[in-house]
């Protein structure tokens, strides 16, 4: 007799048909074209693709901070697609890290203070210790009381990831983490991103233009034109 899988099984993302038209002063413009994937638990997977094909729209909509217009958003096992911005805030909380290109840390607060936001938040008693736990985890243990202005991009980049893993998520986005970093200072992010992904057991679902990123992924997904065009092992 087969038994049904338990919850752990579920996949961290899985998305159906999912369709994104975004107004604009010419009229509806479509994003997403029917995007139908999912990702298992802690695997690593790259989305490819030119400008303008949709890769960090589909990021956005499976991480929750825009809301599909048609289909299904499934992640970690729940239905988001029709959460408000507040409770999809919620949800990602403690389950979803995310790394953008331009950092986004809080200016007015240190190294120690941005990582530590997201577990205050989520009540964690030890945040900072945690915290300072982290900024070490990413070779930062001597700049946690620097700001923001401060540090070197790179080092602005250390800090959003230890920010988005402090809460040791189920899914890790990471949204061209490298773009705006010289080449030798994003293959040090780089090789941080999957040495974390790796030790922690996260799925990794990284957006980037650059082959070489992507092929360190498991799986390498390739969009244009709002749509999936090939989906296989890197």
């Amino acid at each position: 007799m087969q038994h049904p899988s338990p919850a752990t099984d579920l996949p961290a993302i899985r998305l159906t048909d999912v369709h994104l038209t975004l107004k604009s002063a010419a009229g509806p413009v479509d994003i997403l074209n029917g995007i139908s994937l999912t990702v298992a638990e802690g695997e690593s997977i790259a989305l490819t693709g030119p400008s303008g094909s949709g890769k960090s729209s589909l990021l956005m909509v499976a991480a929750g901070l825009e809301q599909a217009t048609a289909g299904r958003v499934e992640v970690t096992g729940t239905d988001i697609t029709r959460l408000g911005e507040d409770q999809a805030a919620r949800f990602r909380l403690g389950r979803v890290g995310i790394v953008f290109q331009s950092f986004h840390l809080i200016p007015t607060m240190t190294a120690l203070e941005n990582v530590a936001v997201p577990l205050e938040l989520m009540g964690v008693r030890d945040a900072f210790d945690r915290a300072e736990a982290e900024l070490r985890s990413v070779g930062l243990i001597r700049r946690t009381e620097h700001y923001p202005g401060q540090l070197s991009g790179g080092e602005q980049q250390r800090v959003a990831l230890a920010r988005a893993l402090a809460p040791r998520p189920k899914i890790l986005f990471a949204d061209e983490p490298t773009g705006n970093l010289d080449t030798g200072t994003g293959a040090a992010i780089a090789d941080l991103i999957f040495a974390l992904n790796q030790e922690r057991g996260a799925a990794l679902f990284l957006v980037t233009h650059e082959e070489s990123l992507a092929a360190r992924c498991g799986r390498m997904v390739r969009m244009a034109d709002g749509r999936i065009v090939s989906d296989g092992a890197a």
